[in-house]
């Protein structure tokens, strides 16, 4: 059991990571001009880890607490999951969305 654990941990280790890649894609994809694509490129990911890392982080100082905690990862998952959406990535979009719901709940049975 203590093996499903740590690779429940690791998937969610994982999915962060698969945050910053979807919201720099979206940033690259949605830009109307070189300069905007680079500009949301690179600042959708800063923004996500500024806010990840400020809010959410275990360790930091001004870590959330529950609901708002969830409340606020909920909200940077979906805006993921639209973000891939909205590039044109619907069915990869389901399928991270699925991911994180299962990842989610088994984070919350398992008390990770």
């Amino acid at each position: 059991m203590e093996i499903l654990k740590s690779l429940n941990l690791g998937l969610r280790f994982l999915l962060e990571l698969c945050l910053l890649v979807i919201f720099g894609y979206w940033g690259f994809k949605t830009g109307s001009n070189a300069f905007l694509k680079f500009l949301l490129g690179l600042g959708a990911p800063v923004l996500f880890a500024v806010t990840w890392g400020t809010f959410l982080a275990p360790k930091s100082s001004m870590r959330l607490h529950e609901p708002w905690l969830f409340l606020l990862e909920l909200a940077l998952f979906a805006l993921a999951g639209w973000a891939l959406s909205s590039s044109g990535k619907v069915s990869l979009a389901a399928a991270f969305a699925g991911v994180y719901i299962l990842n989610k709940i088994l984070m919350l049975v398992w008390r990770q």
